[in-house]
């Protein structure tokens, strides 16, 4: 073989020079193998390359280590029922809480009656600017006294005149100021639900006396507002009756004594509405509002039948229409408001005239809520909810007895 020149070889390790095809046949044969052996080589090494393919890890998964938890001792012991809605426990709790109100109230009383001297740099909402409350008959009425200063209206600032015929209402009106520790708290309505009671009848009454001619803005708003609840009336919602392949009417949807809760509304309903339609609007056929085809859309009266309660509220006293107003708002029935204003107030005697009152606190609570005690019997009380709302309701409509009430003298 003849050996190959320096240069050439070094030329072709590295990059070789570009050659014309008439150089490169006229070189000899052991040349032109030389230079055609590295590029071969090089494609041998692209295409391999190209083809081989290499994974990401070819490592064999390893399984999880599961350590065996270690007891020790006997199992624990099964959950008991806790003891927080039994009737003893809740009894204890309420009384712990209300001796607790009671010291506080006490101690607030004390710092009121001027045994602790009172701050002179505290604001004078803060204090109670009277220490007594009396009540007195001022030209043909009575007027509440806070030790020399006479109750007045909140906006009109006018003195509150109370009838001599309701002495109750004129003692409960004191009653409810007396109990305030602060005046601050005489400017929070839940704590005077009388007085603003109060005030509102007077609000009507002033109004009336400026209208002579006919119904003021007050009492016609009263008047459209109740009108709306005589179309949704709680006491005219009845259940759907029982079907035979209903499940309802089995005997676990049943009281103890075998009645369903559309017949206890239906018992409710018949005596309010039968004693309304005989002694208050004679001929009158009011209707349940609900069809027995289980539609939820109220249907309206029979005509005639609202024009005749509209302009029977239209004509209440002011006492009256006040009245009806917080009875309907706190039961959500208009005929329970109205049997109750009618059996207690002063100026409708006659109805009742020899008869003895059936009609009170107690009974239209019970009336305006037969479906939440059927539901509460049945699933249960919620404490602070159902017991609360049940005190409420039974102190709006006592409120409303001691406004229409009276001697009627």
């Amino acid at each position: 073989m003849h050996p190959l020149p320096r240069q050439l070889l070094s030329s072709s390790r590295s990059h070789p020079p570009p050659l014309s095809s008439d150089r490169f046949a006229n070189m000899a044969p052991a040349t032109r193998l030389c230079l055609t052996l590295p590029l071969r080589a090089a494609g041998r090494r692209r295409t391999a390359a190209f083809t081989s393919t290499r994974t990401i890890h070819n490592n064999p998964p390893k399984p999880a280590k599961v350590v065996p938890v270690y007891g020790t001792g006997p199992p624990p012991e099964p959950p008991t029922p806790a003891a927080e809605y039994a009737v003893e426990e809740r009894l204890a709790r309420r009384k712990r809480q209300a001796e607790m109100l009671r010291q506080a109230r006490d101690i607030r009383k004390n710092n009121g009656n001027n045994s602790k001297p009172a701050d002179p740099n505290a604001p004078v909402l803060k204090r109670r600017f009277w220490k007594d409350v009396s009540i007195k008959e001022v030209v043909g009425a009575y007027q509440i006294h806070l030790d020399s200063r006479p109750l007045r209206h909140p906006t009109t600032k006018s003195i509150i005149r109370i009838p001599l015929s309701k002495s109750q209402l004129a003692h409960a009106l004191a009653v409810e100021w007396d109990q305030l520790l602060s005046a601050q708290e005489a400017t929070k309505q839940h704590l005077i639900p009388l007085t603003s009671l109060v005030c509102r009848a007077v609000d009507i009454g002033a109004e009336d006396a400026a209208h002579p001619g006919g119904p003021g803005p007050i009492r016609e708003s009263i008047v459209t507002g109740m009108m709306r609840y005589l179309d949704t009336d709680s006491l005219l919602c009845w259940a759907p009756p029982a079907d035979s392949t209903d499940p309802h009417a089995s005997s676990g949807y049943l009281n103890d004594e075998g009645k369903s809760l559309r017949d206890l509304q239906e018992e409710a309903a018949g005596g309010v509405v039968g004693w309304l339609t005989s002694k208050v609007w004679p001929g009158v056929n009011i209707v349940p509002v609900l069809e027995d085809s289980g539609s939820i859309l109220p249907r309206k009266q029979e005509p005639g039948v609202r024009e005749v309660v509209q302009g029977w509220v239209l004509g209440l006293s002011c006492w009256e229409l006040a009245g009806i107003e917080r009875a309907t708002l706190a039961g959500k029935s208009l005929l329970t408001a109205a049997r109750l204003v009618c059996e207690w107030s002063e100026e409708r005697q006659d109805l009742t005239q020899g008869e003895e009152r059936k009609f009170g606190v107690e009974e239209a609570a019970r009336v305006v809520s037969v479906e939440v005690e059927w539901q509460t019997r049945r699933w249960g009380e919620v404490e602070d909810t159902h017991d609360v709302e049940k005190e409420d309701l039974r102190r709006q409509l006592g409120s409303v007895i001691l406004l229409v009430g009276g001697t009627g003298r």
